[in-house]
């Protein structure tokens, strides 16, 4: 029998259940019913877009001018929290804050009486009070220095007394009460502090949520949204923001925070998902996979947002914070704004479930733990039962290596494409800063099917502006072009095969021909998966002399991009099959797409981190997708076929 040794302090640590698409649509039809008070700092993002192509020399300074082609307003802080719960489908929301007697205090109002906002208790300060207004000027396409309104307010006792008048008039008919800090010029002094305190502990029926970046410690009736740096900083393991708060750290402050205040206590990790602390013990909610760039500025707005809603419906805490991840991991993807998530949006990213799994170990490989004898690292639980009847495999990769080096060609296809007419003559600087995007991208986005990356690469075209929109292509005919250069490539090799060249050897994983003759000769049903096309794939897999033994079960792109061939496959295996199978199938492949889909249906995923020019032997970067997309075990390669196959339960045939 293998052996692991596996030591887990975390006794308390609960299994993560994903909700279903039936139970995200429930809880976003009652998000309309909900009513949200939000108390906080309430701040204006202005958003100046300067293009100096119209610049001129001021006759009185003789400075040259930023002229403005762009002006954008929009809710940040509390307001951005607001923002959110409307764009959930909140019908409900009271705002209560304080704004100036200025320009940036009517905007607010108005962008809050725009989304139909009760603002009765958006009260003014007239003296020694500017409303929070940060004015962020993009010059080149770059965020320059922020002018900063606000830094120097006082509010005074009686502006505190009436907040927590109206906080007070309206708790009864209030749901959740969020209570949000942005600012230590804010509304948060010691009087408005005390007062809501009270207030917690004389209702405490109703739930109180608060997220503040300066006094989190002192509103211990309330539930707690907290960021992974403050909270183990609270609980006595300081970080600073360069370094990185540890999976366990984590966990010890979650854990610390919860038994100090009573009340429940979410710990936002970023791109590493929230661990969540209750009565219940710890639950780790996984991070969730965003291609391309991301943008940050309002994502822990965006997820106290959703997680207040959750809870207003009488969400549990796993499934609060799941909607809030959910929230957030919308938001990171709209650039240079603070955006928000409709429901349409958290749906989408809900049944996505690309999670990121266990980014420690991923991003560790000292973490490894191998099973005894073998190169198989242990990335997740092995069943001790397991018994394969059916199995899916990823082409490209995963058995055949005669694709490989498809990222050579789509770098400088996708580089010239966005560069157009500039491509000769584009500065290093551009040049430079368009090759780092495209390298980005296409690591990120490898094991996806090709439309999406092309569907990518249009966006990446119309962000750096270098080609003129009538000549931007759409998805299929930037693919044709990539695809045309790729299969000039793949033909040149199989030529060669053909002529005898080259041999099966030359262009497939070690031992990779054996297993599947193996699994054949075993009775296990077998599936070809591929992101390619699927003429080109049944093609391939029968001039490496393989395609009879998937018996016709051999899958690529229909040319559609909503429709994902591998999760078809997926699919039809399920359908077939019944779900009950699922737990005897098992997923070979060497990108995130079917190690994902597999693992979140409870399949086991054996992730397969080859080299593929050698042919054998490990690919750190592999791994490190792999165990990320929830790969259970980790294998090099299928050179030690036996100890494989005796893993998923095939004995020697």
């Amino acid at each position: 029998m293998d052996s692991l040794p596996i030591s887990n302090n975390n006794t308390d640590l609960r299994e993560f259940t994903p909700l279903s698409e039936a139970q995200i649509r429930s809880i976003l039809g009652r998000i309309a019913g909900a009513r949200v008070m939000v108390l906080g700092d309430y701040c204006l993002d202005v958003y100046w877009f300067v293009d100096s192509t119209r610049s001129e020399k001021s006759l009185e300074t003789g400075l040259m001018t930023h002229p403005v082609r762009e002006q954008r307003y929009s809710l940040g802080g509390a307001g951005n929290v607001v923002s959110n719960l409307v764009a959930a489908g909140c019908r409900s929301v009271h705002a209560l804050g304080v704004v100036g007697h200025d320009p940036w205090g009517r905007e607010m109002i108005r962008l809050l009486e725009n989304l139909g906002v009760n603002t009765e208790g958006m009260i003014t300060q007239e003296q020694h009070w500017a409303t929070l207004a940060y004015n962020k000027p993009h010059i080149e396409k770059k965020e320059a220095n922020r002018f900063d309104f606000g830094n120097f307010n006082a509010l005074s006792p009686d502006r505190a007394l009436a907040l927590l008048e109206f906080c007070r008039a309206r708790i009864p008919a209030t749901d959740v009460v969020i209570v949000n800090q942005q600012v230590r010029q804010g509304i948060h002094t010691d009087v408005l502090r005390e007062g809501l305190t009270a207030l917690m502990n004389e209702y405490r029926d109703r739930i109180f949520i608060v997220d503040s970046r300066h006094y989190s410690d002192s509103y211990s009736g309330a539930h707690m949204k907290i960021n992974d740096h403050e909270a183990a900083r609270l609980s006595g393991i300081p970080r600073s923001p360069e370094e990185m708060v540890l999976r366990e750290e984590a966990l010890s402050a979650a854990r610390t925070l919860f038994a100090r205040l009573g009340k429940p206590v979410f710990v936002t990790r970023g791109s590493r998902g929230i661990v969540v602390a209750d009565q219940c013990g710890l639950c780790e909610i996984p991070g969730i996979q965003v291609l391309g760039q991301t943008d940050t500025v309002g994502a822990g707005d965006s997820a106290l947002a959703g997680i207040s809603l959750a809870l207003a419906v009488g969400c549990s805490t796993t499934e609060a914070a799941q909607l809030g991840n959910f929230a957030a991991g919308v938001t990171v993807q709209k650039l240079n704004q603070t955006g928000t998530a409709s429901p349409e949006e958290i749906l989408a990213i809900g049944c996505e479930q690309a999670y990121v799994y266990r980014p420690e170990l991923a991003e560790d490989p000292r973490r490894a733990r191998y099973l005894d004898g073998t190169e198989f690292e242990v990335a997740g639980d092995l069943p001790t039962d397991l018994r394969v009847t059916h199995a899916i495999f990823d082409h490209d990769g995963t058995i055949s290596t005669l694709r490989q080096g498809w990222h050579l060609v789509m770098e400088p296809m996708m580089v010239r494409a966005i560069l157009g007419p500039c491509y000769q003559s584009a500065d290093e600087s551009l040049y430079h800063r368009v090759v780092e995007t495209v390298r980005k991208f296409i690591d990120d986005s490898t094991g996806i099917q090709t439309l999406v990356q092309m569907q990518g690469l249009v966006e990446m075209v119309r962000e750096f502006g270098c080609v003129p929109k009538g000549d931007i292509l759409d998805e299929f005919g930037y693919k044709a072009i990539y695809n045309e250069a790729l299969m000039k490539m793949v033909r040149n090799r199989a030529a060669k095969l053909k002529r005898g060249e080259l041999s099966v050897e030359d262009f497939v994983i070690k031992n990779a021909v054996a297993l599947l003759e193996r699994l054949s000769r075993a009775g296990v049903r077998m599936y070809l998966a591929s992101g390619t096309d699927q003429e080109d794939v049944i093609e391939e897999a029968s001039a490496l002399g393989y395609a009879h033994l998937f018996e016709g079960c051999i899958y690529g792109s229909v040319g559609d991009v909503k429709k994902e061939a591998k999760r078809i496959v997926l699919d039809r295996i399920l359908g077939d099959i019944g779900p009950e199978v699922v737990h005897h199938l098992v997923t070979f492949g060497d990108g995130p797409v079917e190690i994902r889909e597999t693992h979140k249906r409870g399949g086991f995923t054996v992730g397969v981190a080859g080299d593929e020019i050698r042919r054998y032997g490990l690919d750190a970067s592999k791994r490190a997708r792999l165990i990320r997309a929830g790969a259970d075990l980790i294998v090099p390669d299928f050179s030690q076929i036996d100890r494989l196959l005796h893993r998923i339960g095939i004995d020697r045939n």
